[in-house]
């Protein structure tokens, strides 16, 4: 069997470790810090947290098709070296204004290296160990967006200084653009787009389903990621409790990544995506249904789990649903989808906050996951089956 982790996939690994942490890190905080720091309400928080998802969308769809048709490693260095500079500007931020701007411009080169890094990944794995070696790539994202915001609360909790958390994400950033730049890609495995510009070069048609699928996903993560620090001192009553959340998202994630990597390994992946979807809903309709400690913990576990297992599943079903010289196509049209949801969430759960409530918001979220398990198993599911390529 080929080796699963050489050098180079260790590298990516910790590149994509280092540009989630640095963003994560920020992410439960960014209410927080605008409405201390700016007396924002809670709408314009939500639109101003928007702006950063808007860019993200807008550039993840060309991203793609510049990986696919230039050195991917040139594109990634230039966009890891704007995203890690960019940190710089939230320090330097005097009025909502400037720091909006800052925000929004930053979403672009995060949208384009990721897709350039998770396409670098598929690069420099063996192509017998693609299907696990991307679950694990997809782990390094997960659990750096789930030990990160336990930091960055710990970081505020003990400094409330906002400076410190931005000066930190600079100084990962730029790790993350220093391990970059060691990394070899195989030249037996790049794949030069020669084919003329249409629609599926910048989206995956043949992807569609699955991008509406991660949409719903995302939104739900959308809401839970940028409001749960505040709903949880708000309506429960917990002060301390946001680290602890996300740290036992984390372990949720890790177990699911070793208990689906054997799947993934065999190639399961409609099982793999099916479990995800159902731990993952159970996770957010308990999360709002429960008044307890134990349900709110739990609830955690399993959008732990669940996202752990769906992602991976998810990314891979996308990529065998794409010819070769579409592995950019495909990443991109899986993250705009997400990042799409997520954008959508952080607006739709500031405006309901605003207008009723925070559990509203959460109630919102539980049935649009409800909606895309219904969406999975009805139409995702089959439809995979009978067009995936390989």
């Amino acid at each position: 069997m080929e080796k699963l982790w050489n050098k180079n996939y260790i590298k990516v690994l910790l590149t994509n470790f280092s540009m989630a942490f640095s963003f994560y890190l920020l992410t439960p905080l960014l209410p927080i810090y605008l409405s201390e720091n700016f007396a924002a309400p809670k709408d314009i928080i939500g639109t101003v947290l928007f702006g950063y998802s808007v860019t993200v969308l807008l550039i993840r769809p060309f991203s793609g098709y510049l990986v696919d048709s230039f050195d991917r490693k040139k594109i990634l260095l230039g966009c890891l070296l704007f995203y890690f500079i960019m940190f710089s500007g939230y320090l330097m931020s005097m009025t909502l204004t400037v720091f909006a701007i800052i925000r929004t411009i930053h979403g672009a080169p995060f949208g384009a290296a990721t897709v350039a890094n998770s396409t670098v990944a598929i690069d420099v794995l063996p192509s017998s160990r693609r299907n696990e070696g991307i679950g694990f790539y997809g782990l390094s994202n997960n659990v750096a967006t789930a030990i990160a915001p336990t930091v960055g609360i710990w970081v505020y909790s003990s400094t409330r200084n906002f400076d410190i958390l931005f000066i930190i994400s600079l100084v990962v950033a730029a790790l993350g653009f220093w391990i970059s730049s060691t990394v070899t890609i195989p030249e037996k495995e790049k794949i030069r787009n020669k084919t003329k510009l249409s629609l599926d070069r910048f989206f995956l048609v043949a992807g569609a389903l699955l991008a509406a699928n991660m949409l719903c996903f995302g939104f739900c993560y959308g809401v839970l990621s940028n409001y749960l620090a505040i709903y949880g001192k708000e309506k429960l009553g917990l002060t301390n409790s946001t680290g602890i959340y996300f740290m036992l998202l984390s372990i949720g994630l890790i177990l699911s990544r070793f208990q689906g990597a054997k799947a993934l390994r065999e190639g399961k992946l409609v099982k793999n995506a099916a479990e995800g979807v159902i731990l993952s809903t159970f996770g957010y309709t308990l999360f709002v249904a429960t008044d307890s400690m134990i349900g709110y913990y739990t609830s955690a576990v399993l959008i732990g789990l669940g996202n752990g297992h769906l992602w991976p599943a998810f990314q891979n079903m996308m990529i065998n649903l794409a010819h070769n010289n579409q592995r950019g196509t495909a990443n991109s049209t899986l993250m705009t989808s997400w990042d799409l949801g997520v954008g959508i969430g952080i607006l739709a759960g500031g405006f309901l906050a605003e207008k009723i409530d925070y559990s509203a918001a959460f109630w919102t979220v539980a049935g649009i996951h409800i909606l895309g398990l219904a969406l999975y198993f009805i139409f995702t599911k089959s439809y995979f089956l009978k067009h995936k390529l390989r």
